[in-house]
């Protein structure tokens, strides 16, 4: 079917999902309405770090429709560890018991007949609270005396490790650059926030519906954590509105709502507020960096080494142990001989780190960028030419960088070339040149990011079906498309190899009756694992079809060809020739199917990658920024981006603009901050700002198209691309706009208080 797999062709198949979207008609957890239905509220921690002395729920089990108020006592267990090496010794209860470690803890819940009446009952649950010093910060979790969230642990560093060889990476460096860096606190702020519907069924489960990436996890999760058989849960998710990254693992809170159901025999139900959700949606990034990069005088690197400090908040998820994503990544697009990496993650009473978009690969890019620009200032090169002088060249793959990562395929080099191109490089240099010698109050900056990602770094194996009626066809995926286009790609691909029209195909997922297992969408792995699985299927469908085919036409099954308009037939004969649909209504009557066949043409497939993929690319960011107030203003932003072979550009371009949004939001703007006592001081969206239409350029997106041979499609991620490229790309263009005034480095967000505060020290 080699030709087959060849003939899957990149087109502009408009999203399928757009127009129910458009028109307001997705179907959320929210929009679902259960009858008899009870509402759940959570009663949070008002303090970052105390012991419970007592809870006093008299009060609210008094007031007008409530059904119950529970604590730990009533809804005892705990979380699954996520960081497996810690075992229990770090426990995630279900409702605090003991001890609260970060503002918004689940302390209780309050379940009513409606939504506001379980506010008002909240509101009256008094909790007494004995303070114990709060560690928000890394510099307090690791000062010497530090009070210990975990005191059973005995340090307040729950993960740590790295790599390197023992003699100095930097021993033949003639020039070594230096720098401190803070990638900071980012909360993910999905559209839609965290939620949770359960239905107790008769047979002691219960049906559940929330906003999940992954379903089966999610299963496998509430299962253990309530001691239920996983087979009595079924976990269904429709359309979400957002993800990245911060629904992969499963919440206390949707655990809690499970076993209320339960316990009560009617169906609960929880959403998140927006502010609540600020403080007990899982962060991201939060990684301190301290890096050394070191080089010859004509610009060629010779070693570099990394030590980086991972906050992980309050309770040790994925964020505990991200900096080995990091250290994956730690190369970049580079050959970089010699290289060490030592990285620790640290807990802090503080909301817990999770998974954000790119999750541990944007920290790379970020830092090993931002040194690329400090080696060309040191060198008075241009930033350009230093990284072409050490990219891995084009036919040194599969490359294996001094990670231990492999590079599968690349032309870095190209991307660069075609990036510059498209932005005119040479005349935006000559435009800043002038500038400068006018002494412009707004300075222009031009920033380059070459960066790299691994995708599907883990759990490489995914499942797919394809099902072929006389009435269409029926794809099930084990991923769960969150907005990245799921359901028009899959069909795309359908389409291609069964020859149905792509209106004629229906895209099943988020349905653990009907999908029987699946990996979900995270990591950038959706296209090239399910992707590749559902690939699998429909050509085992087809071979099917062919088989039955030649069976009923009494012809040799290698006369049996595929037409160019999807049809099956005799070589030679197109009047012989029958959709793969027709061939379905024969193969339902065994009568008509060759020895050994099961009626229907229903194939599932099991796929396994054996190793990541790594994309790649170039964004180029061209900036103003006032020297007189510190504003910056993005004039343009081109995003060369190389994930393989693209078979839909329309949704591989949308990935890429939602990728690039957030990119620059953490640039400029985002920042979710503590003070020393732990109380949030970003709690909302009055205080935490995002990235609005007003404040982003219009994007230029280009690509070059570097094929896999990983996967049959050829394809690498592409979902998290834009966040990867963008954020160092605006960064170093705004310090090459701040490089004449003196300025070497600001941490990010770039604001303008940040900027003109650092132009008066220069200036002093």
């Amino acid at each position: 079917m080699e030709s087959l797999r060849g003939s899957i062709r990149g087109g502009v198949v408009k999203r399928a999902e757009d127009p129910r979207f458009v028109a307001g008609q997705g179907n959320y957890v929210t929009d679902m309405r259960v009858e008899g239905a009870l509402w759940a509220v959570f009663v949070r921690s008002t303090v970052a770090h105390g012991t419970i002395a007592s809870i006093d729920t008299s009060a609210a089990r008094e007031m007008p429709g409530v059904v119950g108020v529970f604590t730990a006592d009533d809804i005892p267990g705990s979380m699954p560890a996520v960081v497996r090496s810690l075992g229990e010794a770090a426990p995630r209860p279900l409702l605090a018991r003991d001890r609260v470690r970060h503002v918004g803890d689940p302390v209780a819940v309050v379940v009513a007949e409606s939504e506001r009446e379980a506010v008002d009952a909240a509101e009256a649950v008094w909790v007494d609270y004995e303070v114990l010093p709060a560690v928000a910060s890394l510099d307090a979790a690791l000062a010497e005396g530090a009070e210990l969230l975990y005191p059973e642990l005995g340090s307040n560093v729950v993960a740590e490790g790295g790599f390197g060889p023992d003699e100095d990476v930097l021993a033949d460096a003639e020039v070594v650059v230096t720098a401190e860096m803070h990638n900071q606190r980012v909360a993910p702020v999905p559209l839609e926030t965290s939620n949770a519907l359960a239905i107790p069924r008769p047979d002691g489960g219960a049906e559940v519906w929330l906003g999940s990436q992954a379903i089966h996890y999610t299963r496998n999760t509430i299962s253990r954590a309530l001691g239920i058989d996983r087979e009595l849960l079924h976990v269904r998710t429709p359309d979400m509105g957002g993800g990245f990254g911060a629904k992969i693992n499963c919440y206390r809170e949707q655990v809690v709502v499970v076993a209320l159901a339960l316990k009560l025999g009617r169906p609960v139900r929880w959403h998140e507020g927006r502010a609540e959700g600020m403080l007990s949606m899982s962060h991201g990034r939060d990684q301190r960096q301290y890096l050394e990069l070191g080089a010859r005088r004509d610009g060629t690197i010779v070693g570099m080494r990394w030590s980086v400090t991972q906050d992980a908040g309050a309770y040790p998820l994925d964020g505990a142990i991200m900096a080995e994503l990091t250290a994956r990544m730690a190369s970049g697009a580079y050959r970089i001989p010699a290289l060490e990496f030592r990285w620790r993650g640290v807990v802090t009473n503080t909301t817990p780190v999770d998974n954000y978009r790119g999750a541990g690969r944007p920290e790379a890019a970020a830092a090993i960028e931002r040194m690329m620009d400090l080696l060309a200032a040191e060198l008075d090169m241009d930033p350009a030419e230093v990284r072409r002088r050490n990219f891995v060249p084009p036919d040194e793959f599969p490359y294996v960088a001094a990670t231990g990562e492999r590079y599968d395929t690349g032309d870095y080099a190209a991307a660069l070339t075609l990036a510059l191109e498209t932005a005119g490089y040479e005349e935006l240099r000559a435009e800043q040149a002038q500038r400068r010698r006018r002494g412009d109050r707004r300075q222009l900056g031009i920033g380059i990011s070459s960066y790299v990602e691994v995708t599907a770094p883990g759990g490489r194996k995914d499942w797919g079906r394809a099902e072929v009626t006389p009435d269409g066809v029926v794809i099930y995926s084990g991923a769960l498309s969150h907005g990245q286009g799921h359901e028009t790609v899959f069909a795309q691909i359908a389409s291609d190899i069964l020859g149905v029209p792509f209106e004629r195909i229906r895209f099943v997922q988020g349905d653990t009756d009907y999908v029987v297992r699946g990996g979900g969408t995270m990591g950038s792995r959706s296209l090239q694992m399910a992707g590749s699985a559902v690939t699998r299927a429909a050509e085992a469908a087809f071979e099917k079809a062919r088989r039955i085919y030649a069976h009923n036409k009494e012809a040799a099954l290698d006369d049996v060809v595929r037409f160019d308009d999807g049809r099956i037939g005799i070589a030679g004969v197109p009047d012989s020739a029958m959709s793969i649909l027709e061939i379905a209504a024969l193969a339902a009557d065994p009568a008509n199917l060759p020895p050994g066949e099961e009626p229907g043409i229903v194939v599932d497939e099991i796929y396994e990658q054996a190793e990541a993929t790594v994309p790649f690319g170039t964004h180029i960011s061209v900036v103003e920024v006032d020297i007189e107030t510190g504003e910056v203003e993005i004039l343009r932003h081109v995003a060369c981006d190389d994930c393989g072979r693209i078979l839909n550009r329309m949704v591989v371009d949308g990935q890429v603009h939602g990728g690039v949004a957030q990119g620059v939001g953490q640039a400029l703007f985002e920042h979710f901050r503590y003070d020393a006592d732990g109380n949030p001081l970003t709690g909302n969206l009055t205080t935490y700002l995002l990235p609005t239409a007003t404040t982003l350029p219009a994007f230029e997106v280009v690509h070059t198209e570097t094929p896999t041979d990983q996967n049959p499609l050829g394809v690498k991620g592409i979902g998290e691309a834009g966040t990867i490229g963008s954020t160092p790309a605006v960064v170093n263009a705004v310090h090459d706009a701040l490089r004449p005034f003196g300025v070497r480095h600001l941490d990010m967000p770039l604001t303008p208080a940040r900027i003109w505060e650092a132009l008066r020290a220069a200036r002093a």
